[in-house]
């Protein structure tokens, strides 16, 4: 029974499946998602998708990667963005994803899976067969054969994928007016990462590979895309002016104060530079060198929303509130609340301490929320207004809404539990509490493998 035993213990490592992506942290800032929405617009509207379902979400990671995982959502790395010379490069990456949306990839992945599993399954069976038969070597290499040939069957129904999600993604571009450029110019990006990182670029090599070569990628959509009237297309000055400021932005926000500050030297006086060096000296505590370069921004353009953010944020988590009103309002007023901005003017109001402030970061913070229900920190500080001014009951219904987005579900269960309690039957907080503990409820089952859950 020796061999058998290990021949099963074997097959239980054999079993393909797809992994959860695992938890990364998504950086949210009003001007990069403002920029990303207007940079993907006319891709979206080409692959024939509603601008205001698509979501462009930016990952906390610095490896070069795009990827779609379900839903109407492309995410891109911050890797990526720092990777890309232009906003062309990045509108080449977001075609491409939408083309795995439209081709419903992620819905269509289990077909690739079962076609794998299949082979799989019949080499176990042959291999039982085997090692019953008391041939226990044989055994294991009908189902070693049997299981490289299902990883091959999958990872070539992956570059299918790949290679159809690169086809839709050029004709996206096409259609919105877009050049390919900078399709092909991140390819060969990607190249010469494989190149230095050793990566074989033989047939055989192909093989064990999710994504086709960027070499054959090139090949094949250079032609393609020389050949589109776009091809000649001037890149949107907009888009580059703006993307050269997200790029500083997230080297100032992410990167060591020093190393920014080396890449951003104090003669370089464009608006880019002054950014990433604000970011820098607020990070290493230097408020008034951050300051100093905020304020040179706003001389430049007195009414620009993230340039009055960026000073009220400086000013506010440098311990000086009150003066970070005037801004952070101000910012409010000219991006008519948008959710992130106000919950930041919200937050400041709280912080001056003085409860005739109150009342207005109430209604600031509850009209951010109506916009934007998955932000957990305006749910906080609106728990806190809510806490201060003695409703207990919505200072709950805030803590579960803020704790099941933490996926702190047992808190959020309790919480929520405690708002229905408290508010008054039939109400929509009181339905909203009852559906907080119910999901809060379900995710718990889940994790603990009732339910359906795992096992």
């Amino acid at each position: 029974m020796r061999p058998l035993a290990h021949l099963f213990a074997f097959c239980a490592l054999l079993v393909l499946g797809v992994q959860p992506v695992a938890a990364q942290s998504i950086l949210r800032d009003a001007e990069t998602e403002d920029f990303l929405q207007e940079l993907s617009a006319p891709l979206v509207e080409a692959a024939g998708l509603e601008p205001g379902n698509v979501d462009i979400v930016l990952i906390n990671d610095p490896s070069i990667n795009a990827f779609v995982a379900g839903g109407q959502a492309v995410y891109l790395h911050s890797g990526l963005i720092d990777a890309a010379e232009t906003a062309n490069e990045v509108q080449g990456v977001v075609a491409h994803e939408l083309g795995h949306i439209t081709g419903g990839h992620i819905i269509r992945q289990g077909d690739g899976m079962a076609a794998a599993n299949r082979i799989s399954i019949l080499s176990l069976i042959a291999g039982l067969g085997a090692a019953l038969a008391g041939a226990g070597d044989a055994a294991m290499g009908v189902m070693m054969a049997g299981q490289r040939a299902a990883m091959g069957k999958f990872l070539a129904y992956n570059r299918g994928e790949e290679s159809s999600a690169d086809a839709a993604g050029a004709q996206y571009l096409s259609d919105a007016g877009i050049s390919g450029r900078g399709s092909i110019a991140f390819f060969k990006k990607l190249q010469n990462q494989e190149f230095r990182y050793g990566y074989s670029q033989s047939d055989e090599a192909a093989f064990t590979r999710t994504h086709p070569l960027s070499g054959d990628r090139i090949a094949r959509l250079r032609d393609t895309y020389q050949r589109d009237p776009a091809w000649e297309a001037p890149d949107d000055a907009r888009l580059e002016r703006r993307f050269r400021r997200i790029k500083a932005k997230l080297s100032g926000y992410l990167e060591e104060p020093q190393r920014t500050l080396n890449s951003f030297p104090a003669s370089d006086t464009g608006v880019p530079a002054r950014y990433a060096r604000a970011y820098a000296y607020h990070k290493a505590a230097r408020v008034d060198q951050a300051l100093a370069e905020t304020d040179a921004l706003i001389t430049q353009d007195p009414d620009d929303p993230y340039f009055l953010e960026l000073r009220g944020q400086v000013l506010l988590e440098s311990g000086r509130a009150e003066e970070a009103l005037v801004s952070l309002r101000r910012a409010t007023e000219l991006t008519r609340a948008e959710p992130l901005i106000a919950t930041l003017f919200g937050h400041a109001l709280i912080a001056t301490e003085d409860r005739d402030n109150y009342a207005e970061a109430e209604e600031v913070l509850r009209a951010a929320v109506a916009k934007d229900r998955y932000n957990p920190f305006a749910w906080y500080q609106l728990g806190v207004v809510y806490a201060a001014r003695g409703d207990m009951p919505r200072a709950r219904l805030a803590s579960a809404e803020q704790q099941v987005m933490n996926r702190e579900y047992a808190m959020a269960l309790r919480s929520a539990q405690a708002a229905e309690a408290g508010l008054p039957e039939g109400t929509p907080d009181w339905l909203r509490a009852q559906d907080i503990g119910m999901q809060a409820r379900a995710l718990i089952e889940q994790q603990t493998g009732r339910g359906g859950g795992r096992r």
